[in-house]
């Protein structure tokens, strides 16, 4: 019996374990609770600057701090790596002009000069006609600027703009690059023999042009020699307008060489110059061996009575050429020469068969 009452003192019941161990968690909570008002308390005195500085808020916001910044981090890399339109803030990325108009613009304003606003309304059509508008040689060396790169443009035609030799270069610089233009008319423009040597160059590299109209820009014999030696080279141009100039002898001469041995002319005009006696008969001699030109103008020239015999003895031989016009020649007399001329074209039908080929030979004999 003794021994059962110890060990009922030492062995507590269970609702007694119970009971102290409320009692353990109710003082727990008081002092935790006295805690919380003290620190409130001493909060409310240092305000919030302190609140944000002080080891408890710390510690409390730690982990969520921590986790914001990497979550900060992660986004700018991802900004970094992945850049799209809609993060650029509104700019939009310039694309390819195609007609040349931003080329344009900026060069008129580096070289000074009015923009045209009717190159601007007509650079994307087929055919550009700009005739007496007054570019000048600055303003033709800006319209260049757009020309190397447009596509559109089939037919280019700056008749009298008075661009001079510099004008001239850019256009012969620019028609180096373009090919698209197929028709370029630049004449009474003034491009002198600096102009035709650009053009004679821009011959020899150029393989789309067709026709070329050069007509009243002061050429002499010297512009003779660099056309001719281009026509040479060149086998795509077809039809040539060198009239209005003051090409004489030495000219005649060039270009009967040229002639002779040309592949690609079908029309050559060197109406109003000066080519006459020997420069005469050597550009007739070229027309003899020509099997190419169809059409031919040499009227107002003076050719005189050697100049007329060559082409009746060039007409002879050549059984390709479709229209030749030698009018107003002022040595050509009714009688004499002319009597000779018609001699030698004497077996000369209007109308002939020659290689299955039906062609018309037309003649003007008209004395001033």
């Amino acid at each position: 019996m003794v021994d059962g009452k110890k060990l009922a003192v030492e062995v507590p019941l269970p609702s007694v374990l119970e009971d102290d161990d409320a009692e353990t968690e109710r003082s727990e909570r008081l002092q935790l609770g006295e805690q919380r008002s003290s620190q409130t308390e001493v909060d409310d005195v240092r305000g919030p600057k302190d609140q944000r500085s002080s080891p408890d808020s710390n510690v409390r916001d730690g982990g969520e701090g921590q986790g914001e910044e990497e979550e900060e981090e992660e986004h700018v890399t991802s900004d970094e790596d992945y850049d799209t339109d809609l993060e650029l803030g509104g700019e939009e990325k310039e694309g390819y002009d195609l007609t040349g108009r931003t080329c344009y613009l900026k060069a008129c304003e580096k070289l000074q000069v009015v923009p045209a606003s009717y190159f601007l309304q007509n650079m994307g059509n087929s055919e550009l006609s700009m005739v007496h508008h007054g570019l000048g040689p600055q303003g033709t060396k800006a319209l260049a600027v757009p020309l190397v790169t447009n596509t559109s443009i089939l037919r280019l035609n700056l008749r009298d703009n008075w661009i001079e030799g510099m004008g001239g270069a850019a256009i012969a610089e620019m028609l180096k690059e373009n090919c698209y233009i197929t028709e370029v008319d630049l004449s009474d423009n003034n491009l002198g023999d600096s102009g035709a040597a650009a053009m004679a160059g821009m011959l020899k590299e150029n393989g789309t042009l067709v026709s070329l109209n050069l007509s009243g820009n002061h050429f002499t014999d010297r512009s003779a020699e660099h056309l001719g030696s281009a026509l040479l080279t060149n086998t795509k141009l077809q039809h040539l307008d060198l009239s209005y100039n003051t090409l004489g002898e030495r000219a005649g001469q060039c270009l009967g060489d040229s002639l002779s041995e040309s592949l690609g002319l079908r029309s050559l005009s060197l109406a109003w110059n000066c080519i006459r006696g020997r420069g005469a008969e050597l550009l007739a001699n070229g027309l003899e061996g020509n099997v190419f030109l169809r059409k031919v103008d040499l009227s107002f020239n003076g050719f005189g009575k050697e100049g007329a015999i060559a082409v009746g003895r060039a007409l002879k031989e050549n059984c390709v050429l479709e229209e030749l016009n030698v009018s107003c020649h002022v040595c050509l007399r009714l009688g004499g020469t002319q009597s000779r001329m018609l001699g030698a074209m004497g077996s000369f039908s209007p109308y002939r068969k020659t290689q299955n080929q039906l062609w018309k030979c037309w003649i003007s004999l008209t004395s001033q």
